[in-house]
C-alpha cells in the first residue's frame, strides 16, 4: 500500500453532529412533497435519517420519487433543495456541535503537519462550511479542500457515487491509495471504497451500543478496513491501515 499522506473526512456525524438537526428540516419538506402528491406516508427526522443517511437532500428527493412513483420537474427539485438548504444552515449555525472527541485529534493532526486534511461531503458546500465554522474546525482545513458532491462537481451527485472522492483526489493532487477516508454511513463508505480509498468506519455518533454494533457490520460489508468507536482510537486505526 502507498504511504498515506492525505486524510479525507466526511462532515455530517463524522466531524460535526449535524445529521439529526438536518433531517428535521428534510422531514418537514419531504412530508410537504408527499402531501402535495396525495401520498399518505409521513416521515419524522429520525425516520428519514435511518433510511437515507449519507445522502444529500437532492438524493433524498430522487429516492422518494422512485419509492412512491411521483415525478417533480427539475425546477421543483431545485426549489425544494434550495429551501432545505436555507432551513438546515439556519439550524446548524445555531445548534451544531463537534462530534465527541474529534477536536483534540484534529488539533494534533494539524500541528503535526504529517498529513493533509480535507473534508469530503455529500452536503451542499455552504452547509458544510457553516457546520465546520460553527464548531471552530474551519482553521484545520484549507478553504479549497472542502468538497461537496452537491456543489463542487459539474453535475451534482450524492454518495455512494465515488465522483466527489475522485474529484477531491484530483484537486489535491493525490492518488486514492495515498489517502485515508473516515465515514459513518454505508453510502459514504461505498463512495470512498469505490474510489479506491482505504476507509475507517466511524460509529461513535450512533446512539447506543446495539446500534453501533449494527452499523459496524453494515460498514464492514460496505468495505471499511477498520471500525472506530471513538475518536480517541483514530491514530491506532490509521496505524493499522498504514501497516496493511
Amino acid at each position: 500500500m502507498p504511504k498515506i499522506t492525505q486524510l479525507l473526512f466526511d462532515c455530517d456525524n463524522t466531524l460535526v453532529l449535524s445529521e439529526e438537526l438536518a433531517f428535521e428540516a428534510c422531514a418537514e419538506l419531504s412530508n410537504e412533497m408527499l402531501a402535495k402528491h396525495n401520498i399518505s406516508e409521513r416521515y419524522t427526522g429520525p425516520d428519514l435519517m435511518s433510511t437515507f443517511v449519507g445522502q444529500n437532500f437532492r438524493g433524498v428527493v430522487m429516492s422518494l420519487q422512485s419509492k412512491y412513483g411521483f415525478k417533480l420537474s427539475d425546477a421543483e427539485v431545485d426549489s425544494y433543495v434550495s429551501r432545505e438548504l436555507g432551513k438546515v444552515i439556519e439550524t446548524l449555525e445555531a445548534k451544531a456541535e463537534p462530534c465527541v472527541g474529534v477536536m483534540p485529534v484534529l488539533e494534533d493532526l494539524y500541528k503535526s503537519k504529517k498529513y493533509g486534511l480535507a473534508v469530503v461531503s455529500s452536503s451542499a458546500l455552504s452547509r458544510v462550511q457553516a457546520s465546520v465554522k460553527k464548531v471552530h474546525q474551519d482553521n484545520f482545513f484549507p478553504p479549497d479542500h472542502i468538497f461537496s458532491a452537491a456543489t463542487s462537481l459539474p453535475v451534482p451527485t450524492t454518495k455512494p457515487d465515488p465522483a466527489i472522492y475522485l474529484h477531491a483526489c484530483k484537486v489535491i493532487g493525490k492518488a486514492p491509495g495515498e489517502c485515508l477516508a473516515v465515514e459513518d454511513s454505508k453510502s459514504g463508505t461505498l463512495s470512498a471504497v469505490r474510489a479506491g480509498i482505504p476507509t475507517v468506519g466511524y460509529v461513535g455518533s450512533y446512539g447506543g451500543v446495539i446500534k453501533q454494533k449494527e452499523m459496524a457490520e453494515v460498514l464492514k460489508e460496505a468495505g471499511v478496513k477498520v471500525i472506530m468507536d471513538d475518536w480517541s482510537q483514530f491514530m491506532d486505526c490509521l496505524s493499522k491501515i498504514e501497516a496493511m
